[in-house]
């Protein structure tokens, strides 16, 4: 398992499975956030079962899942709920770590100027600057309540 710190509070990873939170456990997570939908796994790695044995190695867990026709405001609202409510640091993982990096750009739009979001998710492998125009927006948005 390879897990890419966007911040010193959040991390993002490929699907865990059972056997990693051992890992995750000793690497000082607190939390688990699934951005996963179970429409996407097998069985084993649908989110009930990742989220008894999550519970059962004292992790937190949530699950916050969506694809490219279900990504909206909601979602980002809550991704932006969960990181304040959840103990940190916080490990979310989809299928590559790639929308999980997405969605705390989104989360982060106006709490963190639009430059250090795309530099954190670029250090950790994530190249978002191509999403700079909604960011930016979102931010505007934002600042404008």
């Amino acid at each position: 398992m390879i897990i890419n710190k966007i911040s010193s509070e959040y991390s993002v990873s490929a699907q865990i499975y059972a056997d990693d939170l051992p890992d995750i456990v000793a690497a000082g997570f607190k939390s688990i956030i699934c951005n996963r939908p179970d429409t996407e796994n097998p069985i084993n790695l649908q989110i009930e079962a990742l989220k008894l044995r999550t519970i059962a190695a004292g992790l937190e867990f949530a699950e916050n899942v969506f694809g490219p026709s279900t990504f909206g405001m909601d979602k980002i609202d809550r991704q932006a709920q969960l990181l304040v409510e959840m103990s940190r640091p916080v490990l979310a993982y989809c299928t590559s770590g790639n929308r999980c990096s997405i969605i705390w750009a989104f989360a982060k739009a106006g709490m963190i100027e639009t430059n250090a979001i795309l530099e954190a998710t670029e250090a950790a492998g994530f190249q978002l600057s191509h999403l700079r125009p909604q960011l930016e927006a979102l931010a505007l948005s934002r600042a404008a309540k």
